[in-house]
């Protein structure tokens, strides 16, 4: 047989292994019904290939390490008290300035399935039932605290803490599957992401993989309790933050890896645009107070990350091999954190490249000089001086 033959009988078999999977060892074998859809990619001369050739994440200061499992959110007070976080057990935690105090829940069941693990990922097949708050917001008019909780939707704790207050599990007959960030505007509307319809956050992985675009941006007002899906058909929907002047926010969308703009108010009311094209995937998004924002970004992107959202068939094709889904997108986290205008202009990039001191980054919170960076895979927060 001529090497052209032995290569074709060779595809034929691969074509059918992946067709059928017969040894359940993909990294989509316990989704049946999973498929991939194409990313709304940019053009990759877009990208920004700015770079922090000096590692300054490095620099860091680890804080808290294994005293906090997968902080994700960073939250101050209107007292400037904190930060608060919330944890992979379900709490959200309080640091009181010399010890971390449990300050809220968002499930009732506190039983043995939710206590410590020996990581942050070890808790997945119990967030549903002990809780994962995610996004935390104060409201800087009556002090309490809103969280948004992956699994059992939006709710809200005053300042004495304890179980907090469920105020929204679905919208427009639609459940909340995942509920990821917030923010809340002077008048006291909630401004939230709910990621997928389809995907809960323990399977966050396939939702990234198929890139589905079932995730909503939505606005809840606790004083009519309305709730109005503001924008439909996201890819990935996360972060959230509102601009200085409340005239708009930007949130964060992770499959295209972009932030995008939605107008509360003037002219362009009710619209939305792309704010910035990012040059990786990112997470949460937050304000600072002179009004820029700071965007927390999981890796950078790869011209092969690029053609794989670009060719679902390819990516699904590739997925059904029996190879860890690491190997197969060739990930590699590490800490990015950029900083943009108002207007959208790139003002800073700061990252660790290597990952050897601050491996990933979901939320950066900036305050008195310093980042407080959290991460929802991480045991500790990291803390950055920018002076």
């Amino acid at each position: 047989m001529t090497p052209m033959g032995i290569f074709g009988i060779l595809f034929l078999l691969l074509a059918l292994y992946c067709g059928k999977d017969p040894f359940k060892r993909s990294a989509i074998s316990g989704f049946p019904d999973f498929e991939a859809y194409k990313v709304d990619m940019p053009s990759w001369e877009l990208v920004p290939t700015v770079r922090d050739k000096d590692n300054l994440l490095q620099k860091s200061e680890i804080k808290f390490l294994n005293q906090v499992q997968g902080p994700e959110s960073m939250a101050f007070d209107p007292l400037g008290r904190g930060p608060y976080t919330g944890v992979a057990d379900g709490r959200v935690l309080f640091w009181d300035g010399e010890k971390w105090k449990d300050f809220a829940y968002t499930s009732s069941n506190r039983s043995e399935l939710c206590n410590p693990k020996p990581s942050p990922l070890s808790y997945l097949p119990n967030e549903h039932i002990c809780g994962r708050p995610l996004g935390l917001r104060f409201d800087k008019n009556t002090g309490d605290l809103y969280i948004a909780d992956a699994y059992l939707g939006l709710f809200m704790v005053g300042l004495e803490g304890g179980l907090a207050t469920s105020l929204l599990t679905e919208a427009e007959g639609m459940p909340l599957r995942f509920t990821n960030d917030l923010d809340i505007d002077d008048e006291g509307n909630i401004y939230f992401t709910d990621s997928s319809s389809k995907y809960q956050r323990r399977n966050f992985m396939q939702l990234i993989l198929s890139a589905e675009n079932s995730g909503r941006l939505l606005k809840y007002n606790p004083h009519t309790k309305e709730t109005t899906v503001l924008m439909r058909n996201l890819q990935f929907p996360n972060g959230v933050s509102l601009s200085r002047d409340g005239s708009f926010l930007v949130f964060c969308e992770g499959g295209p890896g972009r932030l995008l703009k939605y107008w509360l108010k003037g002219e362009k009311a009710g619209t939305s645009e792309v704010f910035a094209i990012l040059p990786g995937f990112p997470d949460n998004v937050r304000t600072n107070k002179d009004g820029e924002f700071w965007v927390a970004i999981h890796c950078r992107r790869s011209m092969y990350s690029h053609i794989l959202g670009l060719y679902p068939k390819l990516r699904k094709f590739i997925l059904k091999l029996p190879i860890s889904t690491k190997i197969l997108l060739k990930v590699k986290l590490h800490a990015i954190v950029v900083k943009y205008s108002p207007e959208g202009k790139l003002l800073q990039v700061l990252e660790d490249s290597e990952g050897k001191v601050v491996k990933a980054v979901s939320e950066v919170e900036e305050r008195d000089g310093k980042l407080w960076l959290g991460s929802v895979v991480m045991s500790f927060v990291a803390v950055y001086n920018l002076a």
